[in-house]
């Protein structure tokens, strides 16, 4: 089983910055590929970005240029740095990741982009 904590959201003006943690606990399982999403009131949950074991990084075209996805390993920590954030970019941010057929989840933290 894998338990996920994220943290580091809150509000922050249009074009600041803010950096999100995920901290997941393992149980005897190796942990590839981790997930960002997100939710906007009304909205569907919208993949953000993804990083694998070995450091490959992909993203949602919306994010591109703006946001970072990075991993520690040794902490089982995945870390999502945004850049230049956007109103359109408020919404419940999720981690995420599969082990086998089991989808794992965070709580959410809550990041709101407001002047």
């Amino acid at each position: 089983q894998v338990q996920l904590v994220e943290s580091g959201g809150g509000l922050v003006q249009p074009g600041g910055s803010l950096r999100l943690s995920c901290a997941a606990s393992r149980s005897g399982f190796s942990i590839n590929r981790m997930n960002w999403y997100r939710q906007a009131p009304g909205k569907q949950r919208e993949f953000v970005a993804a990083i694998t074991t070995g450091g490959s990084a992909n993203y949602a075209d919306s994010v591109k240029g703006r946001f970072t996805i990075s991993r520690d390993n040794a902490k089982n920590t995945v870390y999502l740095q945004m850049n230049s954030l956007k109103p359109e970019d408020t919404a419940v941010y999720y981690c995420n990741t599969k082990i086998g057929m089991t989808s794992y989840w965070g709580q959410g933290t809550q990041v709101t982009v407001s002047s």
